[in-house]
């Protein structure tokens, strides 16, 4: 049988669903040993009634990926010192931290350049390469935002009220009911075809706030690869 890919809204997490229609009688939601979701449902199971059911289970649910994810291998926490690798816009950089009389970071072919008048003190790399960070994510947020808009037949009914960049730790962004946009401060080290998805998708909450069939046939519709997209920053950034 193939497989369906959902996502049920449950507060303010996302639970990624994979779908699976067998000719059984009752419905059965599983976790599996990678924190995955899946779901078994009967063939003539109304995609309404499996997101209620999950949405019934959520709390167990959240609590078995929990248990789970603390099995799973973790990305170390960064030390700020010359050689450690960062990501910006899906490429990797060896963090290269240089004595200078002026601060700054930049890229220098396959490096991240800080300039620092204290090189050996990693709090101020890490102060000084956080801030240009934000910076940049600030930028190509709001640039992509522009060129994500334009997907639309009527861009001005998808724009959002506010862009907000935040640090978040089980989201890559999300739309308010006040149309306020916000993402994920990390989503900066992903390339630019999943900054773009998850902006896109985004967007489409506006008019759909909920992952219901009306949702993905707008998402098919104005980002046609999305699940491609999708894919891309699962592998980029686990």
């Amino acid at each position: 049988m193939n497989a369906e890919r959902m996502i049920v809204r449950y507060g303010e997490h996302d639970i990624d669903v994979r779908l699976t229609r067998r000719h059984r009688k009752t419905l059965e939601i599983a976790v599996e040993p990678d924190a995955s979701v899946s779901v078994a449902a009967p063939m003539d199971a109304p995609i309404a009634a499996i997101e209620s059911k999950v949405r019934r289970r959520a709390a167990w649910i959240r609590r078995q990926q929990r248990y789970f994810m603390q099995f799973l291998p973790r990305t170390p926490e960064r030390q700020f010192v010359a050689g450690e690798t960062f990501r910006y816009l899906g490429r990797h950089y060896r963090l290269k931290v240089v004595p200078h009389v002026q601060t700054s970071v930049k890229m220098r072919g396959g490096h991240l350049v800080v300039q620092s008048h204290h090189p050996d003190n990693t709090d101020m790399t890490k102060t000084l390469v956080e801030r240009w960070y934000r910076q940049h994510a600030a930028l190509k947020f709001a640039e992509r935002l522009a060129v994500n808009l334009e997907r639309f037949p009527q861009p001005e009914a998808f724009r959002p009220s506010g862009l907000i960049i935040r640090q978040l730790d089980q989201r890559w962004g999300s739309m308010s009911k006040a149309s306020r946009l916000l993402l994920n401060a990390r989503l900066i080290e992903a390339p630019v075809d999943a900054i773009d998805y998850v902006i896109t998708h985004e967007l489409c909450h506006i008019a759909e706030p909920h992952h219901g069939p009306k949702f993905f046939a707008l998402l098919d519709q104005i980002l046609p690869d999305w699940r491609r997209r999708k894919h891309k920053l699962e592998q980029s950034m686990s």
